[in-house]
């Protein structure tokens, strides 16, 4: 589904993404971890449009994709979500989720259709007509989620969306995420949490300085000695 081939992105001095290469199959889940700094966000940004590469060629469903407007990109069935939540807060919630919709709709009913099934999925449907400001703190991360699904993506791109969770509230996201990937959308998960990553995720790939330094079956890149040694720390991959 998604083919990336030797990415670059500098800005000034600094290489924020060094010749990355990867591949997502479709309805995979693949988890992208690393220290702060590494290159994460970057690559979300760079797939999505948001920055032009420096180098290389990203392909989606055998199409290249590189550098096309964030719009255009969306359009063709890549959605995400980002690390600050920013709700349109004078709109409701139902509203919200319609602005998602007619990402690839012009239609009124049609998105209004597709923003309360989308609800319905991730449990805000009874929350539809409140504005954002009276959402809790993990009911605005569904919001930030559910507008995202609206756009109907097939590769959905998660920005930390269990950040800042407790337990239960991580396990419900653990919840849409599976329902999500029984639906047949790919997934790349950018997440510190690595008890939620592991439990989700079909592979992981590991970004140290803009490099990649590993990728494969999350019980063998924690043991990774780069892996240890760059994020985890000795006492982590001791407890797996």
């Amino acid at each position: 589904m998604l083919v990336v081939k030797n990415l670059y992105k500098h800005f000034g001095g600094i290489e924020a993404v060094k010749n990355l290469d990867f591949q997502l199959q479709e309805g995979e889940i693949l988890g992208l971890v690393g220290p702060n700094g590494s290159g994460k966000s970057t690559t979300f940004n760079l797939i999505t449009g948001f920055y032009p590469p420096d180098k290389g060629r990203i392909l989606f469903k055998g199409e290249d994709i590189t550098g096309l407007q964030p719009y255009r990109i969306c359009q063709k069935g890549i959605g995400r979500t980002f690390q600050l939540i920013k709700p349109l807060s004078k709109m409701s919630i139902l509203q919200n989720i319609m602005i998602g919709a007619f990402a690839r709709t012009n239609s009124v009913e049609v998105a209004r259709k597709r923003a309360m099934e989308q609800l319905e999925m991730t449990g805000l449907l009874g929350k539809k007509d409140l504005l954002p400001g009276e959402l809790t703190y993990a009911d605005r991360k569904r919001l930030e989620l559910t507008r995202a699904l609206a756009t109907t993506p097939d590769l959905l791109l998660l920005d930390e969306i269990a950040a800042g969770l407790n337990p239960a509230e991580t396990q419900e996201i653990v919840r849409l995420i599976e329902e999500i990937k029984k639906s047949g959308i790919a997934m790349i998960v950018v997440e510190h949490v690595m008890d939620f990553i592991m439990s989700i995720s079909d592979r992981l790939m590991v970004l140290n300085q803009g490099i990649k330094i590993a990728e494969g079956p999350s019980e063998e890149v924690v043991h990774d000695p780069k892996v240890v040694d760059a994020y985890l720390g000795e006492d982590y991959a001791a407890g797996q």
